[in-house]
């Protein structure tokens, strides 16, 4: 039988009792997530991280998960109260629905019922999972706007330009995968890498995936709808207690769903990864074995995330845009171009068109770096620049000299007359 026929057949308790896992699934590993960012960063930040609440701090997830729900919650008296509180609830729908098209592993048994690990095989998988990404961003919009203040308000713009800049560049990367499977489906997709992982044959799609995904989740150094050093903390400054939980969880989730898709996408899914998958034949792709192998990579995604977190500074914001949209835009553009013509040209090696395809990005790389910005062409550059520096507008710059007030000309005005005055004391006396 194949995938859709045996998802087609089950019954409605095991339907439930999938549903159940993926909710369990995400909020176990996000909670495994945050704790493993907290001791990671804090090894490589040289300092212990959570260790006093239970075993290597295993715990301290639990105790905030309790703590958090008794925390005084703080309504801004200028929000919007309705859309204040349906914010964080757009924010997290999304990622669950995002992972109910992830295949998790192949045809198992469960209490005698032949099935897939997997909730459901749309047609139209790929889409499913950028679209339900791409939604939760509204709670964000909506955050920041309801909350009657500036910085959210802000935060959520950031958000919204963020998303729209990389979503489109991640909507590009997962097209080579498309050229190369003929299908949207996930289950296809996984089925189509038994040999070569598209990873290795894709890479430079798996290279723009994983910079969109990093952009996609608002993750450092990408964290600019947040950038506590600039908007105190972007969206959610004005959400406290379970509000805020809800939105810290909505992005982990988020983390895992777009790792889990980059898997699935160019990691094999869930076939054993190599030399694994040369040991006892097809063994280690049968039974329950493809779900620890899709667990594992995934968490290997996660890993990646909070290594990049420690390790690289935050962009400012021109930097981030001409990142994704002067450079991966371009680049995907041209991959793709690249492999519709591996796809058409029969005559064409594989090694000529990589060659083809290599000019053709060097060409691009140099034309998006080396010729100089318009700013810098023409003389009349806009002052107090300070270089490629962005500026704030000719009225908002502070003058080169501070404007005197009416008080302030009378003080110096009293000043002058007591200076002259005692000036022509000193002549008298002498």
């Amino acid at each position: 039988m194949t995938r859709a026929q045996l998802l087609a057949d089950d019954p409605i308790w095991l339907i439930l009792l999938k549903v159940l896992f993926i909710f369990l699934f995400a909020l176990l590993t996000a909670m495994i997530t945050v704790w493993g960012e907290r001791r990671l960063i804090g090894r490589m930040q040289n300092r212990p991280g959570p260790n006093r609440v239970g075993p290597f701090g295993l715990l301290q997830p639990i105790a905030d998960a309790i703590k958090m729900p008794f925390k005084e919650e703080v309504v801004p008296r200028t929000a919007d109260k309705v859309t204040y509180r349906l914010a964080p609830v757009i924010a997290l729908a999304p990622t669950m629905i995002g992972l109910s098209v992830i295949p998790f592993g192949g045809q198992v048994s469960i209490f005698g019922e032949q099935t897939v690990l997997q909730l459901v095989d749309l047609p139209v998988g790929v889409l499913v999972v950028l679209a339900a990404s791409s939604i939760g961003v509204y709670g964000v919009v909506l955050a920041g706007w309801s909350s009657g203040t500036p910085y959210p308000l802000l935060g959520g713009l950031r958000s919204a330009a963020q998303v729209i800049s990389y979503e489109i560049a991640m909507g590009l990367s997962i097209i080579g995968v498309i050229l190369q499977t003929h299908s949207l489906a996930l289950g296809d997709v996984v089925d189509s890498q038994t040999g070569l992982w598209f990873g290795i044959a894709l890479f430079p799609s798996m290279f723009i995936y994983a910079i969109s995904a990093v952009g996609e989740t608002n993750r450092a150094p990408f964290d600019l709808p947040e950038a506590e050093s600039e908007l105190v903390a972007g969206f959610h400054t004005e959400y406290s207690s379970m509000k805020f939980v809800i939105f810290y969880i909505a992005e982990y989730i988020n983390m895992i769903v777009v790792s889990a898709m980059g898997v699935t996408l160019f990691l094999g899914g869930y076939m054993a990864p190599w030399p694994i998958s040369l040991i006892g034949g097809n063994y280690f792709n049968t039974g329950w074995w493809p779900m620890l192998w899709f667990i594992g990579k995934v968490l290997v995604m996660l890993f990646i995330f909070i290594w990049i977190r420690g390790t690289l500074p935050r962009y400012r914001y021109d930097q981030f845009m001409k990142l994704g949209w002067k450079f991966l835009v371009p680049i995907s553009l041209v991959w793709i171009v690249a492999l519709s013509v591996l796809n058409v040209r029969d005559d064409l090696t594989t090694g000529q068109v990589l060659i083809l395809s290599g000019v053709g990005l060097l060409v691009l790389i140099g034309f998006v770096f080396l010729i100089p910005d318009r700013r810098d062409v023409h003389a009349g550059r806009v002052p107090m620049s300070g270089g490629d520096y962005p500026v704030p507008p000719l009225d908002l710059q502070i003058p080169s000299k501070p404007k005197r007030t009416r008080a302030g000309r009378s003080r110096a005005g009293r000043r002058e007359t007591v200076a002259v005055a005692a000036k022509e004391a000193d002549d008298g006396v002498s």
